[in-house]
């Protein structure tokens, strides 16, 4: 079977949480969740440890079932469906490989399993493998192969059975950076490629934000907020989005007439929550989004940490809290440790915690 067949194999369906609740004893794991995933898109769920996502998946795949609530897949209940039954291919955070089996039959297991025939469901193992870049390596051990190929096989053997959904449990979380790197683009590639349905499970703000299309932030079992990468980072909806997605200073500042804020010396546009005009409020402020100059007073540079094309600074003031503002690495010299600095706003909206 060549990519091209494997492509228009792949079916690319929606699944759909409606009103989900589920239940531990006196523990509620999701509360209410509702969220579409589009056909042939890559959704992230995003979020701590313990705020639903995992269980979100889990009852995705029918490993459990909702308390209340449905979960449908091609606009079809499957809430009572086995997991045997809903053909869907997962990856976990561990490889779940058999050790006595190469990497061609490894990935070749469920089509065994669904009795196709043996020169057939090689033919589609060594394709697979191809796809993933394993193809020199179809006869090895998973002992003999790295952590990163390990994990490659383990995503070609979910493919293999063609699944309407394609589940990923923490599937990079146990490599090193350059090769969960490498293997979340490679993923990517292939979803894409391949158009099938694809759910990832992460805590990896970076990780989500450069695999997904759409990243659904969950909170204490709930949906915070459902949008594209770019979306969810330059206007998060709540300020629990603003705080884990990214790096956030909170700011005291005073509300002022027409939906505006004071903070920092400077009036601009607010977004969040509406306050009456002179009321205290919390002003939330990306590190990039402030702007520093040389100044003979003001705040003082206490810490600088070299990021690559920019630098990031901690600004301390007395009666204020400490800021975090990044400036560009040919600006560095301008701010040494000690150094004066003013702080401005660039001109785009705030977010007012509520």
């Amino acid at each position: 079977m060549t990519t091209t067949e494997i492509r228009a194999t792949a079916t690319g369906v929606s699944a759909e949480f409606r009103d989900v609740r589920r239940v531990f004893g006196s523990m509620t794991a999701l509360d209410g969740l509702t969220l579409t995933v589009e056909p042939g898109e890559l959704l992230a769920l995003l979020g701590p440890s313990g705020c639903g996502k995992t269980t979100a998946l889990r009852l995705l795949a029918g490993f459990d079932r909702p308390t209340s609530g449905g979960v449908f897949v091609g606009g079809k209940d499957v809430s009572g469906v086995s997991a045997a039954k809903r053909d869907m291919g997962m990856v976990f955070q561990s490889y779940s490989l058999f050790p006595t089996m190469s990497a061609a039959d490894n990935v070749a297991f469920g089509l065994r399993v669904r009795g196709v025939k043996r020169g057939a469901r090689r033919a589609k193992a060594v394709e697979l493998l191809e796809l993933v870049g394993l193809g020199a390596h179809a006869q090895k051990y998973p002992h003999q192969l790295s952590g990163g190929q390990q994990q490659r096989v383990a995503l070609a053997r979910a493919l293999a059975i063609q699944p309407r959904l394609l589940l990923l449990d923490e599937p990079l979380s146990a490599l090193d950076a350059k090769v969960r790197e490498q293997l979340r683009d490679e993923i990517r590639r292939i979803q894409t490629e391949l158009g099938v349905t694809t759910v990832i499970v992460t805590h990896d703000q970076e990780e989500a934000l450069a695999m997904a299309d759409r990243v659904a932030v969950m909170n204490s079992g709930r949906l915070e907020q459902c949008a594209d990468p770019a979306t969810l980072y330059q206007r998060p909806s709540t300020a629990f989005v603003a705080e884990f997605v990214g790096t956030m200073n909170r700011v005291a500042g005073v509300a002022e007439s027409d939906g505006r804020v004071r903070v920092l010396g400077h009036s601009v546009a607010a977004d969040g929550a509406t306050r009456a005009p002179g009321e205290d409020v919390t002003v939330l402020v990306r590190p990039e989004s402030l702007v520093l100059n040389p100044a003979l007073e003001g705040w003082t540079v206490t810490a600088s940490t070299f990021r690559g094309a920019n630098t990031r600074l901690r600004l301390a003031n007395a009666g204020h809290d400490d800021l975090l503002a990044d400036v560009a690495a040919h600006r560095v010299g301008d701010f040494p440790l000690g150094a004066r600095a003013s702080v401005a706003l660039h001109d785009a909206p705030v977010l007012v915690a509520s």
